[in-house]
């Protein structure tokens, strides 16, 4: 069974920084893209950021400069710094990646629970 569990997010005010975490867990082969997507009340939910296994990075226009995006492969672990947020930044953030299992042996996609980042003016 593989998981994906975030943490990090909280209350912060305008201008200040987060940083959220994302573990995977289980009977993992290879975890390839890992992503992360916010959705906000009412909207849909959104791509935020990706990075590749080998390291490559995509960011949404809307957070480029602010957010950066990494991982840890060694600990089967993924990150989203978040810096200048502003309240429009306001989300649940989610965790998503593809992860060869050695159950299943294909890619699937997970998702984590989420994590709330709220962001005061």
């Amino acid at each position: 069974q593989v998981q994906l569990v975030e943490s990090g997010g909280g209350l912060v005010q305008a201008g200040g920084s987060l940083r959220l975490s994302c573990a995977a867990s289980g009977s993992i082969f290879i975890i390839d893209t890992m992503r992360w997507y916010r959705q906000a009340p009412g909207k849909q939910r959104e791509l935020v950021a990706s990075i590749t296994s080998g390291g490559s990075t995509t960011y949404a226009d809307s957070v480029k400069g602010r957010f950066t995006i990494s991982r840890d492969n060694a600990k089967k672990s993924g990150y989203l710094q978040m810096n200048s947020l502003k309240p429009e930044d306001t989300a649940a953030y989610y965790c998503n990646a593809d992860i060869i299992g050695t159950g299943t042996w294909r890619s699937i996609q997970y998702w984590g629970q989420g994590t709330q980042v709220t962001v005061s003016s």
